[in-house]
């Protein structure tokens, strides 16, 4: 029975751990911190992805920057502050030019109001496709 109380216990942290990620002290509520674009064909060209974020804090939010760990990846965002229950948006772009190979790219998105930054992820498998030859009748 102990075990058993443990176990739930645990497994009742875990989902509460997993739902409160996406809030981020008290200042920021995100819609997601992780896109997963699946299996993408490196001919198909750049993929793109816009996370919102929601200002649940009393004072406006500002995101200062967003910084990517590769130059395959770009970002612009909402440069004007978000009034308290406003939000605003952060889109990525993965140039998919490179590959086949798994990817998880991050970005660092730093707002006002939180000491450290929020951690957003992209990921997928590119791969490159066969080409197609067109037969003639």
């Amino acid at each position: 029975m102990k075990r058993y109380i443990t176990v739930l216990a645990a497994l009742f942290l875990a989902a509460a751990g997993a739902s409160a990620q996406k809030d981020f002290g008290g200042v920021a509520r995100f819609d997601s911190t992780v896109y997963d674009f699946g299996r993408i064909d490196t001919r198909s060209g750049a993929v793109s992805h816009t996370f919102t974020v929601t200002n649940i804090g009393a004072e406006p939010l500002n995101i200062f920057t967003v910084t990517t760990t590769c130059s395959c990846t770009s970002s612009s965002w909402t440069r004007k502050s978000i009034a308290p229950g406003e939000s605003g948006t952060i889109e990525a772009t993965f140039t998919n030019a490179e590959g086949p190979y798994a990817f998880d790219k991050t970005l660092n998105v730093y707002l006002s109001g939180l000491e450290r930054p929020v951690v957003l992820h992209l990921k997928g498998t590119a791969y490159t496709g066969k080409n197609k030859k067109c037969r003639s009748k």
